[in-house]
């Protein structure tokens, strides 16, 4: 009989949430590879590039392939024979190893759990609590999955209470365009169909812990609806157009999973998760023998790739003007030199709350840039950690005032913008630009000095300084109202022809 001891479990879920931090999954870096190079569109293929590229630098660096490194999930399948020897709850223990691991000195990850989440919203300090679902089985292991999973990918959950005879296929076709690019495709797709919501929730979160192998059952065939569905949806999902960070292309998702469920006769619940570029997870099992092991997987894994630069455009942020800014069309491809502002959702909401007041403003905002992020503290002789772009369209409520009564020029975030924003944006003769989210390590790197200008209490949310040099950004929204994330999927998708676009 296994007697689970309290310290090697709180190990192990430590050590694995670091793991994941830094290093991808390698069936995801494959299939990221194969997308790379079945892609045909300059602009997917780019974006797939700088993931690949950054996501090799995390391993070797030991730092986070993204900025956001998520809210922490464990998975535990306890064996019914299994002892412990612990005065800790299961959960109690999780959250101890996540704590240890996001306040590790050597790899520090970004705090993002906020306890009153209608409330005050106050940061935990470490991450915790974590998220943790327990089944029991037979046997004397404990199995455990542990997850990062960031705020993006989690924002863009669906789920429906279909009718018996809705078609599930034609309801998530109908649901991933309206997902954009903030949950950072490529990634994967999960469904859960049937049993009770919850149930269906739960098992599309699960599955997306399992390994991809859309190829292999495209190789085979299928042998149940499940997989029919699969490589249905993984076909036509496709054929929308959406590429890598919706810039438009051929892949926007590297597998699909479906699990299903007896449900009621009355019933078809049906939930969509997806998985992010910064898919994180793995899987141990516990045997009484110690503490897990985790094997780092080889360099040889990734693919060499080096960014191609010489079609960017060279901005300098310190002499920038409008009259520049207007010579830019939609698809552009920048790199930001010099002074850059930060700014994301608590720091944009008392900066609209003090013009509202009719206060002054701690930071000048006039003719600059603000780039929407939350980065990672520094470790060692960093000048800031992982600081990849944030979901834009959170900001989008801020735009109009910022702009209007600030005199701001110019945002960089992740993934396309809401018709207002866009509108206001075009109004003001501003521009709005994109970093690759899924690149934080990639981007920090075009960092070369920070400091906190305003709001310091807000952590990660502050808005600093930073000092850049050639980061690289794509104009997503130009002065004239010009969108890459609308005319990208538009046009691939017409390319690939197998889904008719709709006039709006």
């Amino acid at each position: 009989m296994a007697v689970i001891r309290q310290e090697d479990f709180i190990q192990s879920v430590a050590d694995a949430f670091q793991f994941i931090s830094y290093y991808h999954p390698a069936d995801f870096i494959r299939s990221l590879a194969e997308a790379y190079a079945r892609e045909e569109s300059p602009a997917a293929k780019d974006a797939i590039a700088q993931i690949l590229i950054n996501s090799r630098m995390a391993a070797e660096g030991h730092r986070p392939v993204c900025q956001d490194t998520g809210i922490a999930i464990a998975f535990l399948r306890v064996g019914m024979n299994a002892r412990w020897d612990t005065s800790m709850s299961v959960a109690e223990m999780v959250d101890e190893g996540v704590r240890r691991a996001y306040t590790n000195p050597d790899n520090v990850l970004r705090n993002s759990v906020l306890a009153d989440p209608d409330g005050k919203r106050r940061n935990t300090g470490d991450n915790t609590p974590a998220v943790t679902h327990v089944e029991l089985v037979p046997g004397d292991e404990v199995e455990v999955i542990v997850a990062a999973k960031g705020g993006g990918s989690e924002n863009k959950s669906k789920f429906a209470m279909l009718l018996p005879n809705d078609s599930v296929v034609d309801w998530v076709l109908s649901q991933v365009p309206t997902m954009g690019a903030d949950w950072c495709p490529p990634g994967m797709l999960s469904l859960g169909i049937g049993g009770t919501p919850e149930k269906a929730m739960l098992m599309a979160k699960w599955a997306l812990m399992e390994p991809l192998d859309i190829h292999a059952l495209q190789a085979r065939g299928p042998r149940s609806r499940a997989e029919e569905l699969r490589l249905e949806l993984y076909e036509k999902v496709n054929a929308l157009g959406i590429g890598a960070q919706g810039l438009g292309g051929l892949t926007a998702v590297l597998d699909v999973k479906v699990t299903d469920y007896p449900t009621h006769a009355a019933s078809k619940p049906v939930a969509l998760l997806p998985n992010c570029a910064a898919t994180r997870h793995i899987h141990f099992v516990l045997d009484g023998s110690g503490p897990a092991r985790f094997e780092p997987p080889s360099l040889a894994d990734w693919p060499r790739l080096a960014l191609d630069f010489s079609t960017s455009r060279r901005v300098d942020l310190d002499r920038i003007t409008r009259a520049e800014v207007a010579t830019w069309n939609a698809g552009d491809r920048l790199l930001l030199s010099g002074k850059l502002l930060t700014g994301r959702d608590a720091a944009h909401k008392r900066l609209v709350d003090m013009i509202a007041r009719g206060e002054r403003l701690p930071v000048d905002f006039r003719d600059r840039f603000i780039y929407y992020v939350g980065p990672v503290d520094p470790v060692r002789d960093e000048v800031v950690g992982p600081a990849g772009p944030t979901t834009s369209s959170r900001m989008d409520r801020f735009v109009e005032p910022m702009l209007a009564h600030t005199g701001l020029l110019g945002m960089v975030g992740k993934s396309e913008r809401g018709a207002a924003a866009t509108e206001s944006i075009s109004k003001h003769g501003a521009v709005y630009c994109i970093a690759v989210g899924g690149a934080a390590y990639l981007v920090s790197k075009a960092i070369r000095s920070s400091k906190v200008l305003a709001f310091a209490d807000l952590g990660m949310e502050a808005i600093y300084e930073f000092e850049v040099k050639d980061m690289p950004v794509t104009v997503a929204v130009d002065s004239r109202g010009e969108a890459v994330h609308k005319s990208g999927p538009r046009e691939w998708r017409a390319r690939i022809g197998k889904i008719p676009i709709v006039p709006a």
